[in-house]
Parts: C-alpha cells; structure tokens; sequence
C-alpha cells in the first residue's frame, strides 16, 4: 500500500548556510576570535558586524576556505569549505579597482563563467545565456562593452556582482559592497540585493522561483543604516567571539555599544524605520 500522505516523513531541513562549532582563527601567534558556535540559516541576508581588525574579512575567507581553522569546525552548506566552491559567489573589498583599464564588464563577468579558461577559447553557449542573464539582472547589460575604467562606483559594483551570480550559487558574499558609494548607489544596490535574494531577479540564467530555495546573501559592512531594511540577522564579532541573532535582536542600543566601544543610539522614525547613530 502507498503511504498515507497524512503520515509522511517532513521533509528535512536544509543544513544551514554557514555552521562554526568552538571556531577557532589565529593569524601567526595572534588569535582572531575563538568559541565560535553560530548557525546560519539559509535564505536570509545577513550583515557581519564588528570592530576593525576583529575578523570580519577573514571570517568570509574561512567561509572560501582560504583560512584554515585553528580549532573546531566550519559547515559551508552543509559541506566542509573548500578553494573554488562554485556553489559560492564572491565580491571582495575594493575588487574593481584591481582590474586592468583594458578590462571591459563583458569579460569581467566572462572570467566569472569560465574561470580558468581566461584567454583560451570562446564561452559556451550555456555560458553565453548566463552572463547575459547576470548582466541583465544587475542592470548592467547596457553598458556591458564599456570598459570598467569608464563605469562609475555604482556601475562597476555591479558588474561585480553580476560577476559572482554567474554561477548560480547558493550563498552570495560581498565585503563592504557600499564602500564609497554615494547615498542613492548605496540604495540602489541595496534594492537589488534584496530582489536577488526574494528570488525577482534571474540567477545567471536561472528563472526566478518562488517556491525555490533563495539566495543567502552575507555582507562586511561598517555602516548599518543603508542596510537595514533588508537585513534579516547578523554575525557579530563581540569580544573576540563570533555569535549570531536576528537583526531585531542586534540593533540593541547596549549591544551595538558594547560592540564598537561608544555610545550608540537606535532611533525609530515616524515611518516605523530603524536607524542607528553614535552618541
């Protein structure tokens, strides 16, 4: 007899994005931060808060699997970290300013599908359809054959996204994404990441699913504001040791001032908007 539906086993839930068990990080003879036992649940976008030099980059290349652990454990989507998971995209600090002046978006976001293949051969149809489509769901398919010198912020921040959706991963990471932007790139890019995440936009030529599991998208970010009304939890490196929550129970006026070492206010406006400011 078929099972009765009534009775089914639940399905099972997905491991989460990112899982450190007593994570422990040392540079040289310097401990980075210690104890970390945090889950991340998938689906979410989730801001990395912490002090300078606490660790916030480096907890991102523990995620890549560029930094081993000095003790415990790290889960990245169920799976331990390694060099080149294309199930990850990657936006680092200051990315853009690295690239060549010849460079144009096109093979920014090439480079991207094709990776080692930089230079040796054409991309492949499959490849094709998918950096048009990371183009497009940036915005940056009408300057696509501009060179990245000649893009604003905005624009090259952009295509370096487009450049990490070209794979269709799983979990999107961005290190200061905002930096140096002014307030309206800063919202913009905002916007789209949240789009990204609820799954409007294509994924490198992956049509939006609603029933889908969604992207989950992890920013280093020093400045909070222009952030929050897409935030869902938050990483924060508090006394050398990483801990996650919701982003509701982050923007605690005793936390954040603790985290950071000064007065910080939370100030709610008439909209019902939440901002954070120190003094």
């Amino acid at each position: 007899m078929p099972p009765d539906a009534d009775h089914d086993p639940p399905e099972p839930t997905p491991a989460p994005a990112v899982r450190l068990e007593d994570a422990v990080l040392r540079r040289s003879d310097r401990t980075i931060w210690s104890h970390g036992n945090l889950a991340v649940p998938r689906g979410g976008t989730v801001v990395v808060l912490g002090p300078n030099g606490s660790g916030k980059t480096s907890l991102l290349h523990v995620v890549l699997g560029l930094l081993p652990l000095a003790g415990g454990r790290v889960e990245v989507l169920g799976e331990t970290p390694r060099r080149g998971n294309r199930r990850i995209g990657y936006v680092p600090q200051n990315y853009t300013a690295t690239v060549g002046d010849a460079v144009r978006a096109r093979d920014l976001v090439t480079l991207g599908a094709t990776g080692t293949r930089w230079g040796a051969g054409r991309p492949t149809a499959d490849e094709h359809v998918r950096i048009d489509a990371s183009l497009d769901a940036v915005g940056a398919a009408d300057y696509a054959g501009a060179r990245m010198s000649e893009l604003s912020g905005g624009q090259q921040q952009r295509v370096a996204i487009a450049q990490a959706l070209v794979d269709r991963p799983d979990l999107l990471l961005l290190d200061e994404p905002l930096a140096n932007l002014d307030v309206r790139n800063q919202q913009e890019i905002v916007d789209l990441l949240a789009r990204i995440r609820r799954g409007d936009t294509e994924v490198g030529g992956r049509a939006p699913d609603p029933d889908g599991e969604p992207v989950t998208i992890v920013i280093v970010a020093h400045d909070l504001n222009p952030l929050l009304p897409a935030l869902t939890g938050a990483i924060y490196l508090l006394d050398g040791h990483p801990h996650y929550d919701s982003i509701g129970e982050v923007v605690d006026e005793r936390l954040l001032s603790h985290l950071y070492g000064t007065s910080i206010r939370v100030v709610r406006t008439a909209h019902g908007d939440l901002f954070t400011r120190s003094g």
